[in-house]
């Protein structure tokens, strides 16, 4: 046995006795729900603004391990339980090249990224190492967001297309000799935002302009293929991603008519577009997606994880409802989308807070506002800056997110010294405080910080302090602490009415009488009164117009109105003809 094939031995040993001890000790501590944005240590970008970035994901299976690939990263990562990543550095690969791919074929993991010229295929049998070889470079033309795909014959598939003119194609490629092409590249899918709303420019699909469709990704699910794609831009809250289907790998593909199948506008962090869908060890199926904040920058971006179910048609379906809400990770397979949710619910939402100090134009409460794209911050990023929430009523706290911003910050790539420390405290009365979550030692960087609590607390303030953190002021995006009220659940929507606009009815506007006690509404909508897959979540209107409908079908809709003691169902379902 040669050196290198013994020291691969032993890092893989390593990195697999860190995975499943770290899913252990999780599992242990009670740690089995997630919340997005994933908690990942996003790399700073190495150009000005200082900003995080983390997009394209794609997640395969290999040898009982999860990898994780990310544009702009810096490296990947590596995980046993899709809770817990493990950063991989290496300098095999184009890491600074966007839409990185990775397929698993026989014994070894092949990976491409985008390439303006000549792209290279790279290939390892052991990606726990970062250790990577130049397999191919045959490819003799611009690839822009590739995916690899093998069917079951172990033919080999490219599907590749970043444009705002020129459709997402195909073209098979021989795995036995170099990935040399075979035959002629097929269009498959072209934008029509005419008629597809969801691929129309702007937050709100309401910009002119061709949209940007890119993202590709294939699944085979039974006799099925479903080519996926993302629109209309990673900078939208409209970023989604759709799905053709067709009974062959080349197509002709058809636009199924639950479109776009992940699709998450609105909430706290919005979008859900240009993504992989891949199954867990225990058979469910999950869509991995891109998340957009475009503040300081348009590709400012964060990664979100959601269970993805095919109906008994066929129909492909992310389920996105309250989908950066606490999410369960499950550990067998599950058949419910319902099972999937916690029923924990946003506690902090608009409450009062108090902060010791903040800077002009960052006040306290954008830390409660559920909108990452604001923030507050305190005047330093010393040691002992704090905000304090008040929940009003006593509440049964379950978990808190902790999603720090960037203020005043001048970090650049990855450092060593990149970690938060921080300490929250709970109190009935405000005088009186006990630890609940003591991070003041911690070593590591925890952009997204979700900790689900071992055991429940009744509380009525929430205080979170600063230890430190990596560079420039204490600012936060989010202090959002989940759980569960001790009061009534809102009454039913009543008199929902969805009005479709004649001239565009890509477009419906929804009203409904506002209902007391409620913060928000969830609207579940679909093209079938069974198959209500959409989602469209909001925060005090009651009234909303979406523009993302498909011009030739009719839609279904019904409100939940929600509150801090859970959720009421809709029992109206209205019908918009379009």
């Amino acid at each position: 046995m040669n050196r290198f094939s013994l020291l691969s031995i032993l890092t893989t040993l390593v990195l697999f006795i860190f995975c499943q001890s770290y899913g252990k000790s999780s599992k242990n501590g009670n740690t089995v729900t997630f919340c997005n944005p994933l908690n990942l240590s996003y790399r700073f970008s190495l150009d000005n603004p200082s900003r995080r970035e983390g997009a394209d994901p794609t997640i395969i299976q290999f040898k009982g391990l999860y990898y994780l690939f990310l544009s702009k990263s810096g490296g990947y990562f590596c995980s046993s339980d899709l809770l817990n990543w493990k950063l991989i550095n290496t300098n095999d690969l184009p890491l600074e090249d966007y839409a990185p791919t990775a397929i698993t074929i026989g014994d070894s993991v092949y990976f491409l990224a985008c390439s303006v010229d000549k792209a290279k295929i790279y290939a390892t049998n052991d990606p726990s190492t970062g250790k990577w070889n130049v397999a191919s470079e045959v490819l003799p033309f611009a690839v822009l967001d590739p995916a690899l795909f093998q069917d079951d014959d172990k033919r080999l598939y490219l599907y590749y297309g970043c444009s705002d003119n020129n459709p997402i194609q195909v073209v098979e490629l021989d795995p036995k000799n170099r990935f040399k092409i075979i035959g002629k590249n097929i269009p498959c899918i072209y934008s029509n935002p005419k008629v597809y709303g969801w691929e129309q420019k702007g937050d709100y699909n309401d910009q002119p302009g061709n949209p940007w469709i890119e993202g590709s990704w294939m699944n085979k699910v039974g006799e099925k293929y479903y080519l996926q794609y993302a629109a209309p831009g990673t900078e939208y809250k409209s970023y989604s991603d759709g799905v053709y289907v067709s009974d062959g790998p080349t197509g002709p593909f058809k636009i199924s008519h639950n479109n776009p199948f992940s699709y998450k506008p609105e909430g706290f962090i919005a979008g859900a577009g240009h993504g992989s869908t891949f199954r867990d060890i225990y058979g469910n199926y999950w869509h991995i997606a891109t998340m957009t904040i475009s503040q300081k920058h348009q590709f400012e971006r964060r990664i979100g994880l959601f269970p993805v179910f095919l109906d008994k048609g066929g129909e492909m379906h992310a389920n996105t409802g309250f989908g950066d809400y606490p999410i369960t990770l499950p550990h067998k397979k599950i058949s419910n989308p319902i099972d999937f949710f916690t029923g924990w619910m946003m506690l902090s939402y608009n409450k009062p807070v108090e902060v010791s100090s903040q800077l002009d134009g960052f006040p306290g409460s954008y830390a409660v506002d559920e909108n990452i794209k604001t923030y507050w911050s305190a005047q330093s990023g010393k040691k002992g800056e704090w905000i304090i929430v008040n929940l009003l009523n006593t509440c049964t706290i379950k978990a808190i997110q902790i999603n720090y911003a960037e203020q005043e910050c001048n970090i650049h790539g990855r450092l060593s010294e990149i970690q938060h420390k921080y300490l929250i405290e709970y109190s009935m009365d405000r005088k009186n405080w006990q630890v609940l979550i003591d991070k003041s030692s911690n070593t590591t960087d925890i952009p997204h910080d979700y900790v689900e609590l071992k055991k429940s607390v009744n509380a009525k303030y929430i205080r979170l302090t600063n230890y430190y953190v990596p560079d420039g002021n204490f600012a936060i995006s989010g202090l959002r602490i989940f759980g569960k009220g001790f009061g009534p659940l809102p009454e039913r929507v009543k008199q929902l009415k969805a009005c479709r606009q004649k001239n565009d009815p890509r477009v419906v506007r929804l009203e409904w009488e506002k209902v007391p006690g409620a913060i928000g509404y969830n609207i579940r909508y679909g093209t079938n009164k069974s198959k209500l897959y959409q989602n469209y979540q909001i925060y005090s209107n009651n009234s909303v117009t979406i523009r993302s409908l498909n011009s030739n079908l009719d839609y279904f809709f019904s409100i939940e109105c929600f509150n801090e003691n859970g959720i009421t169902k809709g029992n109206e379902i209205v019908t918009s003809l379009f």
